[in-house]
């Protein structure tokens, strides 16, 4: 086995040192069924959440208005409009 290069496999953080954040904004019903689906999802694994909302960040506001809800987990976009509990669930533990 000299010369063969060990296969190293990418670690999946533990839930709890994982992040999911929804940015929202007031009055959006979509941007409340996600909230709905994040907290279920974030609440049965352990894992953290955060909402932003794009009226208070003109940063956030410019990058995702066309786009809310959307769902970043650890900071990377996981999706946008409808959120998937299966999807979201297997994101967040694979």
């Amino acid at each position: 086995m000299a010369g063969m290069s060990p296969i190293f496999r990418k670690k999946t953080p533990a839930p709890e040192d994982r992040l999911v954040t929804l940015i929202r904004k007031p009055g959006c019903h979509l941007c409340d069924d996600a909230q709905l689906v994040v907290e279920k999802v974030c609440g049965d694994l352990g894992v953290p959440w955060e909402q932003k909302d794009i009226t208070q960040d003109a940063q956030l506001h410019d990058q995702y208005w066309e786009q809310i809800p959307v769902v970043l987990v650890d900071g990377e976009q996981h999706t946008f409009w409808r959120v998937n509990e299966g999807r979201l669930r297997k994101a967040l533990t694979a």
